[in-house]
């Protein structure tokens, strides 16, 4: 079932995509070469506490951990560990869930950490772009198929990445995950038409090298890129409007402006970013 969600629930799902957003730019703070990708977790918990909000992945099937933290050729749904210690040139995507108050929100950002070659440099940078291009075919009277069309074409046909096809984007409230699926692939006029009110993620994830995932970890969790190219991904949660498409996890207002639901995010997000900045002083030395 799709919910159709009021003006009052996208305000809370813009305010808890705030909180999530507020914990993205901590770890911009604190993630470098040598600390653990345990210490990520550390200050997810840690920030979602001061910032009064739930972390919703907690618990989910039996998920023990309030962020996925995959490095290099892991797709997907990596544990934060404490062996793991990040490498200068590592691709670390941190994926989480916020439920503050009821309201769900749902972002996954990639981390380049010190200098990326410049190979990875590309492919965030084209992952990125695929993202924003996928996010503008979300309007009213659009199909599910416009989204990952566009996405595919770019990555696959003109830069010749893999667009991963196991895991896909989601209808988000009132639960994590909800009604229509939204694959990163497929064709243009085809699938559910898109409608006001409706919530979802778009979260492409590009490889190097193939698109087919490895999902034999016995973890039952870990996906891999099936030929160890490395993966990048870029997510956010957003609401479809009479007026296009508006990003309630944006970190930068300023950059999306035009994708802002209102005026309050910006000051929701300054308020979040400051506790973010705070937490994160403790992770930095």
């Amino acid at each position: 079932m799709i919910s159709l969600k009021s003006p009052r629930e996208i305000r809370a799902m813009e305010k808890s995509g705030a909180v999530l957003a507020g914990m993205h730019l901590g770890i911009q703070k604190i993630i470098r070469p040598g600390i653990s990708s345990w210490v990520i977790e550390e200050f997810a918990r840690d920030y979602f506490k001061q910032a009064g909000a739930i972390a919703a992945q907690i618990g989910f099937e039996g998920y023990k951990y309030a962020t996925c933290v995959s490095v290099n050729d892991e797709i997907c749904h990596g544990f934060p560990r404490k062996k793991l210690i990040l490498k200068d040139g590592d691709l670390v995507k941190v994926d989480t869930v916020v439920n503050l108050d009821g309201a769900f929100s749902d972002s996954c950002w990639s981390y380049a950490v010190g200098t990326p070659s410049p190979e990875i440099a590309k492919l965030m940078d084209v992952t990125k772009k695929s993202l924003y291009m996928g996010i503008d075919q979300c309007v009213p009277g659009n199909r599910i198929g416009d989204i990952g069309a566009v996405i595919q074409h770019y990555t696959e046909d003109e830069n010749g990445y893999g667009d991963v096809k196991e895991f896909v984007g989601h209808g988000i409230g009132p639960t994590m995950h909800e009604d229509p699926m939204v694959p990163h692939y497929g064709e243009a006029g085809h699938g559910l038409r898109l409608r006001k009110g409706m919530t979802i993620t778009v979260e492409p994830m590009i490889n190097t090298g193939t698109w087919q995932a490895d999902t034999s970890d016995p973890s039952g969790w870990l996906a891999k890129t099936a030929d160890g190219g490395w993966s990048c991904q870029y997510e956010h949660t957003l609401v479809i409007t009479e007026d296009g498409p508006k990003i309630l996890t944006s970190q930068d207002p300023e950059a999306d402006a035009k994708y802002l639901y209102d005026d309050e995010y910006a000051k929701e997000l300054a308020h979040y970013g400051e506790i973010a900045q705070r937490v994160a002083k403790k992770y930095e030395e």
